[in-house]
């Protein structure tokens, strides 16, 4: 597996859905921390749960955080939510949702708060 990681900062990126199996890439890749923007299932019975993502990446020795939004829209209180992810974990952090780009708008209005 290539992973999939688009940078939106020098200690941040994104990425479209990743399993456990991918947890130590992120890991090599030099990543201390996770963010699953997706909620469990929204892909189906064939997604992976975040518990089992969340079991791989700790024992690949990242930090993890799951922080479920819709992929069509995402609230203030969750911007805020992502922004004390941000502050508080281990960078550069990875976020990932279906495609990448929920995580991206996520992180785009949790600096927009930051600046206000």
């Amino acid at each position: 597996m290539s992973l999939p990681a688009q940078p939106l900062a020098e200690d941040f990126a994104v990425s479209p859905q990743l399993g456990p199996e991918a947890m130590a890439e992120v890991a090599a890749a030099g990543f201390k921390s996770v963010i699953c923007n997706r909620p469990d299932f929204e892909g189906g019975p064939e997604q992976p749960t975040a518990e089992a993502v969340a079991a791989a990446a700790k024992a690949a020795g990242l930090a993890w955080a799951y922080l479920p939004v819709n992929g069509g829209f995402q609230t203030e209180d969750e911007a805020r939510q992502m922004a004390h992810l941000l502050q508080t974990l281990p960078k550069p952090v990875l976020a990932y949702c279906r495609s990448g780009a929920r995580s991206g708008r996520l992180y785009a209005l949790a600096q927009s708060l930051n600046e206000s």
